[in-house]
């Protein structure tokens, strides 16, 4: 059985680069901490440094040691908190990311149905750019990630995408910026101000493939990563900007006015989340009520979407 004490000292000497500085740190002797290391790789049949001058230099294997080390430490820690604050009759704790890609009021909705559970929920919504949140997701700090594409296959995260279905897209601006667009949908957007979505945003190359479909070539005013500052510079009059079809009813409440829709021009949103079979029960009331929702508003498009796996 792993030794936890081995492996935290062997952690601490990769965080401080040399068994000296580990022990100042931890006031333990050089001697100690040496011994315990030999231990550890001995278990382990592997060698976890290399000897560079006075430092210690991880190897392969110790790289990969200390990535597991931190993850087991950081649920340990995660552990202790949450019993901590878990008294009967408390509500559980409920922990989600929220791509910044993703529209406030669309997140908003996707999340409502967790708040109504009927074992209450203490929610903490953190709002980021989606690898940060993954990381968060790996390490067991999130149960669930909203985002506008699945994990990309590039990260060596574990986690899976539910697909939750998607919007329209469509072009609004306030009313003294559509006063000025020059003639019909969607030629009025050639050399219109436009604010875009930043690099990244899935929706982002296929506004670009469709603009050049259209030879339009708009003027781009502004690139964001927040959708809802693009929006808030939609609403001072800075230009044009894209929004869910969906959202349109909200937007029109602000001021805002619709421009036009593009045909085939989908915003897409997904769950991800470390279960491939969800059971957690707010991710579950999330998935559920989320799908129901977006098909009603884009069924065939919905059909083409990878259905979720819900545990019985």
């Amino acid at each position: 059985m792993l030794n936890y004490k081995h492996l935290y000292y062997f952690r601490e000497v990769a965080k401080a680069g040399s068994i000296a500085r580990a022990s100042d740190r931890l006031h333990i002797t050089p001697q100690t901490i040496s011994m315990q290391l030999g231990m550890l790789e001995g278990d382990l049949g592997t060698q976890l440094f290399h000897r560079r001058g006075r430092n210690l230099e991880l190897s392969e294997a110790g790289q990969v040691a200390l990535d597991y080390a931190d993850e087991i430490f950081a649920l340990g820690a995660e552990m202790r908190e949450l019993l901590q604050h878990y008294p009967e009759g408390k509500a559980q704790l409920f922990r989600v990311g929220v791509s910044d890609l993703v529209p406030k009021s669309i997140a908003y909705k996707i999340l409502e149905p967790a708040m109504t559970l009927a074992k209450p929920i203490h929610i903490i919504c953190t709002e980021g750019k989606l690898p940060d949140l993954l990381g968060e997701l790996a390490v067991h700090r999130m149960e669930l990630v909203l985002a506008d594409s699945p994990m990309p296959a590039t990260m060596n995260v574990k986690g899976f995408s539910h697909a939750l279905g998607a919007s329209s897209i469509s072009f609004f601006s306030s009313k003294e910026v559509k006063q000025e667009l020059i003639g019909e949908f969607p030629q009025c957007l050639h050399q219109a101000p436009l604010l875009m979505p930043n690099e990244g945003a899935a929706i982002r190359t296929q506004l670009m493939r469709w603009f050049y479909d259209q030879n339009i070539e708009p003027r781009i005013v502004g690139e964001f990563d927040d959708s809802a500052l693009m929006k808030a510079f939609g609403l001072a009059g800075r230009g044009v900007f894209t929004a869910p079809t969906v959202l349109a009813e909200a937007l029109k409440s602000e001021g805002i006015e619709l421009i036009g829709s593009p045909r085939d021009m989908w915003e897409n949103f997904y769950a991800i989340s470390v279960e491939r079979r969800i059971t957690h029960p707010a991710v579950r009331a999330i998935t559920e009520q989320a799908q129901d929702w977006l098909q009603a508003i884009a069924p065939l498009k919905h059909k083409k979407s990878r259905a979720i796996d819900i545990e019985p």
